[in-house]
């Protein structure tokens, strides 16, 4: 079910794109197309140092219309090193994250449940990567709000 859900995230992508870069920081933002529905956030902060430069980086939990299973993705702005671990620290526990040869700027993991239920009791999330080039990033988003545009997605899904 993952692959292909990977395969259809990718197209999804090519989508949705034109919403996720007004996504703001601190807010959950909820959209809802014919076939599928997301809530999305940036980065409230970052320590990437501004001479460094990188793509469009968020959080995305998204659903196909009529199917139970939430996903999360997580997007760099920038190649992971696939020999690194990508980490999610929600509070004070940790998720393991992972990338793909063919969706490198993209993170996902095994554990969707679990970090969601995370994500809704937590006050906020830092996501730690590592670029090709060995830059390391720690994205901090806020986890206010994000309950309510959970449940909402999945009640209008």
């Amino acid at each position: 079910m993952k692959k292909i859900l990977l395969t259809f995230t990718t197209f999804l992508l090519i989508f949705i794109t034109k919403q996720v870069l007004s996504l703001e920081k601190g807010t959950w933002a909820f959209v809802k197309d014919k076939d599928w529905c997301y809530i999305g956030s940036s980065p409230i902060k970052s320590d990437l140092p501004e001479t460094k430069k990188r793509g469009d980086n968020y959080i995305l939990i998204y659903k196909i219309i009529g199917s139970e299973e939430n996903i999360i993705q997580i997007e760099a702005g920038y190649k992971y090193n696939l020999n690194k671990k990508i980490n999610v620290k929600i509070d004070n526990t940790n998720f393991d994250f992972y990338s793909t040869e063919d969706s490198s700027e993209t993170a996902w993991t095994k554990e969707d449940e679990k970090v969601i239920y995370a994500m809704k009791k937590g006050l906020e999330l830092t996501l730690t990567g590592e670029s090709l080039r060995g830059t390391i990033t720690n994205d901090m988003y806020t986890l206010q709000g994000f309950t309510n545009a959970v449940n909402l997605m999945n009640e209008d899904c």
